[in-house]
């Protein structure tokens, strides 16, 4: 397994933690579950009528990345 540093924003930690703890695993538990459903939904969403498997909702840059 492979370890690395995240850094992310502090609400979105805390979101992070409050769903790891509402579905009863640890922060890095939570993370990989959530990671693997956005990335297996790229797979189904690829073979939807205009489902865009290089930009799935949940995986955007930064929440401020949006032009002003």
């Amino acid at each position: 397994m492979i370890r690395f540093s995240l850094r992310i924003p502090a609400d979105l930690h805390e979101r992070v933690t409050a769903q790891a703890s509402a579905d009863r695993r640890s922060v890095n538990s939570e993370i990989l579950h959530l990671l693997e459903v956005a990335l297996s939904s790229r797979v189904v969403d690829a073979g939807s009528p205009g489902g865009d498997p290089t930009s799935p909702a949940s995986l955007h840059g930064k929440p401020d990345s949006s032009p002003a």
